[in-house]
């Protein structure tokens, strides 16, 4: 019984010496709203944590009233003529074609259908069976087929391989509708995740995509998956793809921005290295995401995807006054890494947010002093 109360005696000891040590340092943390020292994101002109949307990285208004369109009508002709006018090399068609299957793939989830009632995402098998030759059509249904995969089956399992394999031979149709779109190709990567394609295969997949988009970051994001520890890879050959993409890359191209990325598949689950957000290793992949960001053009619509990443590593790392500079520029969106790897993105993108703007705010910043 004595020895109890001494290891009790230690706990609270220890506890009062940790607080002791972080008010030392100026650590900061979250108050309760209300409280005297909490900051409000409110005042920097940042949006609610119930106003902020979930669906997409970043602003792309022509694709949220299609969407509307097509999800309230059951029409799918406003999605076949955006993708239709969409560059086919580019970013933002990569990400109209996940948007579309996503939200079939969810309205499905949804509304499963059973007697006397239509299933949700009906508008994609209508679009598929009215306009078969429809590229975009193909490259939406191939798309949605992976979607289901990971959202309803356990990969390694009957159900999960049986949908992959038909979602790898919806790429194949797709790619024939379309020879020189990289999009088929792009959405087979996660195929060749999920059915576990051997290095040899994947390194052919891979060249299909660089003949056609050899700086397509969208690409490059999805190929270092199978490169990462948890899936055929690891530590060393994800960073190495990474950092291979870096080296190469364009004047203004983003993928500078791919060691952050790779950093970030692999940060350890339980860190027990002080000060490991200010390590080299993650030093110098935010400073090459930074530098990324600020080359790229303005309209790149993968920026808002480097952002959000920025705003995790920055925030880990205390670097408020950097963190704010970046969700100045994303606020208001919230569909990206690392947010949607949590049940609830929105509120775990605002408590970072609430803590950027309390460090900001601790060290001296406030509404008046953050660059616009």
């Amino acid at each position: 019984m004595e020895i109890l109360w001494v290891l009790m005696a230690l706990v609270m000891l220890g506890f009062v010496l940790l607080q002791l040590s972080r008010r030392r340092r100026g650590a900061v943390g979250l108050v309760e709203p209300g409280h005297p020292d909490a900051a409000d994101p409110a005042n920097y002109g940042f949006a609610r944590e119930e106003e902020l949307d979930v669906r997409m990285p970043g602003p792309d208004q022509d694709l949220l009233d299609v969407l509307d369109l097509v999800q309230r009508t059951q029409d799918y002709r406003g999605a076949q003529q955006l993708l239709a006018g969409t560059e086919a090399e580019g970013e933002r068609r990569w990400q109209r074609v996940q948007a579309f299957a996503g939200a079939a793939s969810l309205e499905l989830l949804q509304r499963p259908g059973g007697v006397g009632e239509t299933p949700g995402g009906q508008w994609l098998r209508v679009w598929r069976a009215e306009a078969p030759k429809d590229a975009g059509g193909a490259a939406v249904h191939a798309e949605f087929l992976v979607q289901q995969a990971w959202r309803t089956a356990t990969p390694g399992s009957d159900e999960f391989r049986i949908i992959m394999e038909e979602a790898k031979a919806a790429c194949g149709e797709a790619a024939l509708l379309a020879p020189g779109d990289p999009i088929p190709y792009i959405v087979e990567l996660s195929v060749a995740r999920g059915l576990g394609y051997s290095r040899e295969e994947f390194e052919q997949l891979w060249l299909k995509i660089l003949d056609r988009a050899p700086h397509h970051m969208g690409a490059h994001l999805a190929a270092l998956q199978y490169w990462c520890e948890k899936w055929h890879g690891s530590r060393e050959l994800a960073y190495s793809f990474a950092e291979a993409a870096a080296a190469r890359a364009p004047r203004g191209s983003l993928l500078a921005a791919m060691p952050l990325f790779a950093v970030f598949e692999h940060l350890p689950e339980v860190n027990l290295v002080s000060g490991f957000y200010q390590s080299e290793v993650v030093t110098k992949a935010v400073h090459g995401a930074l530098h990324a960001v600020h080359s790229a053009r303005p309209d790149d619509p993968m920026q808002a995807h480097v952002r959000h990443l920025l705003v995790f590593f920055l925030v880990r790392g205390e670097r408020w006054a950097e963190a704010m500079n970046q969700l100045t520029v994303i606020d208001g969106h919230v569909g990206a890494l690392p947010w949607t790897l949590s049940a609830d993105p929105a509120a775990e993108f605002a408590v970072y947010r609430a803590l950027a703007v309390a460090g900001y705010e601790a060290n001296g910043g406030s509404p008046a002093t953050l660059p616009h």
